[in-house]
């Protein structure tokens, strides 16, 4: 249980986190408005699908700031970072994210391997 609070209620670790998801944002508002358009339907999308504490969900979003500021550097049209699937884009990105179906996914296999060894076992 002690884990628990330390991993979702520090208090020291909530502020911080708080503290610099603003500092990210105003990274945000810097980039062009075709650039803020996308990154927040992006991170409405994917946090639609973020499990756990979400702090790796917080890594992909700065990063996806980093690819944006780089982009907008070169003049790039947004869509030519993300292609123009952002929903598959999305999804590549949360691969690499904790997620709710993940989760479903696991108890999915888990369940039907589960099933089909007790079958094994019994003959």
């Amino acid at each position: 249980m002690p884990n628990f609070f330390d991993k979702y209620f520090n208090v020291k670790k909530i502020i911080e986190s708080k503290r610099e998801y603003k500092q990210q944002m105003v990274r945000v508002e810097a980039l062009p408005e075709n650039y803020q358009f996308v990154f927040k339907k992006i991170q409405h999308h994917m946090w639609c699908f973020a499990g756990g504490d979400g702090y790796d969900m917080m890594e992909i979003h700065y990063d996806l700031i980093d690819l944006f500021e780089s982009g907008a550097a070169s003049g790039k049209h947004v869509l030519e970072v993300t292609g123009e699937d952002v929903a598959a884009f999305c999804d590549e990105l949360l691969k690499n994210a904790k997620t709710y179906t993940e989760g479903w996914r696991e108890k999915l296999n888990c369940d039907i391997a589960s099933k089909f060894e007790k079958e094994r076992n019994s003959q």
